[in-house]
């Protein structure tokens, strides 16, 4: 009897521990919004110069960004990262000002000045409060429009960026990353991700200053100005100081061809606790008509942090801490691989397990609950990061770099949703394709190797 009685107080206690946890569960999450880009005025100038402003937020400052369409993408093969020593110097000053006159004025408005160089844009930015968005304009065309160039200032640039060099180098991560890129694409800029100290030696004021006059002038160029600011007062800075800039050449990107192939390379580190993986292939662009349901495919697959991949080789085996896979979109073209840090024991457990996650999903189509959860999170993730002026500018030259139009933006989240689980699965039978990738893999090659061909059955490049 005795048993009988806590038997049933204990199935009293349980239904009404679930009645209070039903009373207490959150309401259901709103249904999913599109992101709306927020009205823009855009105004072209006859040198070939485009302004586009967008009020934005209440918060009393102007995000200001000149993006010029050119970066290490327009660099030949014996000047990678010439670019960036040209931003460097640019950063010394113009010829009417110094280094410390523009910080300090900069400062005085609220902000500083942040020059940038990228493989598709090199870039002048600032954020300043909204009254000085007409100064900061004029300050930041004068550095454009006139760097000094001083020559005494380049052996410590050049010096900096070796050092830099040999720091980057020294991580087992960034030798994959560098590897894995010229294999793709070895005849291209994107395949030429560091320099060699004697290229960097070599550079000269009058090679920066040729650059400088190949690829930056106003045909290239577009001034974003979002938040807060006077319109007019805007129009007319940019129109007193950039109007008369020189056209310059039309934009040159030159397209890639990536290769394809299932070639597996090992870069010995003897000793290594870890392995370094990079393993992936080539992919769409944002402008091909897959390219959404590929990158809703990376979510589900290694790109977030409730993806399969991760879930394996992460949370169930224990092999690594952060694995990820990545779309990494190009011009015309992309790339898609998955990257991990694993233990050196496991490296073939390891990829035998993203391996098999490939072809699971490949057979089997994810259900609507996991495709759910993954469309939830990616679209809110989504509209949060272009919820700022900085966000807004970032959207606005990427459809530049890639020639979308604003449809792709307003229209992103609607048609991710429209992405089923039978696309997901066509996706990965489609694109990721384990027989097709380039494998490159940083470690001890004595204990990897055999664990390595056992598990990819591909020749090792040696």
């Amino acid at each position: 009897m005795k048993n009988y009685i806590t038997y049933i107080i204990a199935c009293l206690f349980s239904i009404g521990l679930v009645q209070a946890q039903e009373k207490e569960m959150p309401p259901k999450g709103g249904e999913p919004k599109n992101f709306t880009l927020p009205e823009k005025e855009v105004v072209a100038f006859d040198n070939g110069l485009t302004l586009v402003m967008v009020p934005y937020g209440s918060i009393p400052k102007a995000t200001i960004q000149f993006n010029i369409k050119t970066g290490n993408i327009n660099e030949k093969e014996n000047e990678v990262w010439l670019a960036d020593l040209m931003v460097d110097l640019m950063e010394e000053g113009s010829t009417s000002k110094t280094s410390k006159q523009i910080a300090d004025e900069m400062a005085g408005m609220g902000g500083n000045l942040n020059i940038g160089v990228g493989l598709h844009t090199t870039s002048l930015s600032s954020s300043v409060l909204y009254e000085f968005a007409p100064e900061a304009i004029a300050l930041m065309a004068d550095v454009l429009k006139n760097p000094k160039w001083p020559e005494s200032e380049l052996n410590r640039l050049k010096n900096d960026i070796k050092r830099r060099l040999s720091v980057d180098l020294s991580t087992p991560q960034n030798q994959a990353y560098r590897d894995f890129y010229a294999t793709l694409y070895p005849d291209h800029p994107y395949g030429r991700v560091y320099p060699t100290d004697e290229q960097v030696d070599s550079y000269t004021v009058a090679n920066i200053k040729r650059f400088y006059d190949e690829n930056l002038g106003a045909k290239r160029t577009t001034v974003y100005v979002a938040g807060n600011f006077d319109k007019e007062a805007v129009r007319q800075a940019v129109e007193t100081h950039l109007a008369d800039w020189r056209e310059g050449k039309e934009i040159d990107y030159p397209v890639a061809k990536p290769v394809t192939s299932n070639e597996v390379m090992i870069i010995d580190r003897p000793g290594a606790p870890q392995s370094t993986i990079y393993y992936g292939l080539p992919a769409p662009d944002p402008s091909h008509e897959d390219y959404l349901a590929l990158d809703v495919t990376n979510s589900i697959l290694g790109g977030s942090f409730a993806s399969r991949i991760t879930s394996n080789i992460r949370e169930d085996k224990g092999y690594t801490y952060s694995p990820y896979s990545v779309l990494d979109a190009k011009y015309k073209t992309g790339v898609w691989y998955e990257a991990a840090d694993v233990t050196t024991e496991h490296t073939g457990a390891s990829l035998m397990e993203i391996k098999k996650e490939i072809e699971k999903l490949q057979n089997e189509p994810p259900s609507k609950e996991e495709l759910e959860g993954i469309l939830n999170y990616e679209s809110g993730i989504y509209v949060l990061q272009n919820s700022t002026p900085n966000g807004i500018i970032g959207q606005l030259v990427f459809l530049e770099i890639h020639d979308l139009d604003e449809a792709f933006l307003k229209n992103k989240v609607q048609n991710m949703f429209a992405v089923t689980p039978e696309k997901v699965q066509e996706m990965t039978q489609k694109y990721i394709r384990p027989e097709n990738m380039t494998l490159i893999v940083v470690g001890d090659k004595q204990k990897i190797e055999d664990q390595i061909q056992e598990t990819i059955k591909a020749p090792l490049k040696q």
